[in-house]
């Protein structure tokens, strides 16, 4: 079996008049929110062996400080993560199939449908992800996703 973590980014601070979606920090609470995620993750022993994350300023900080809380891991900076479909998380966690724990770091809707697509094979059966929240999929070793082929395996949030 292979993990398969989805983080959503937490709190974030609303767009400043001019500034790019993509540019929003996180705010007080979600830098908070995401030192609370990283020690869930350590103390769960949940530390990726890979993480791919999107490119937003709230979701890089996100990851930078769950860091702070398992150490450095193997990462990359994925454009296709902003605004992804479940059918693009998919695409992308299936190029890491040799991971053992694989963590993509996102945004809503596309995370908690993509955690809805594994888990019950339908896309619009989700309910919710909170912000700084982390999905724990549990899926066989050496097979690419695919509707309802896993399991959760554990839910947090802040």
């Amino acid at each position: 079996m292979r993990e398969l973590i989805l983080l959503r980014h937490a709190h974030a601070e609303p767009a400043a008049q001019g500034q790019a979606d993509l540019d929003r920090p996180l705010s007080a609470e979600g830098l908070a929110e995401a030192e609370a995620a990283g020690r869930w993750l350590a103390q769960n022993k949940l530390v990726p062996d890979c993480v791919l994350c999107s490119p937003s300023r709230r979701t890089r900080e996100t990851l930078e400080a769950v860091l702070g809380a398992v150490g450095y891991v193997e990462q990359r900076i994925e454009p296709s993560i902003y605004e992804a479909t479940p059918g693009t998380l998919i695409g992308l966690a299936d190029t890491h199939l040799e991971a053992e724990r694989l963590m993509l770091v996102g945004h809503n809707p596309g995370l908690e449908r993509l955690a809805a697509l594994l888990y019950s094979g339908q896309s619009g059966d989700y309910r919710g992800m909170p912000p700084a929240g982390i999905a724990v999929l549990t899926v066989p070793a050496g097979t690419g996703l695919e509707p309802g082929i896993a399991q959760l395996s554990q839910f947090w949030w802040p």
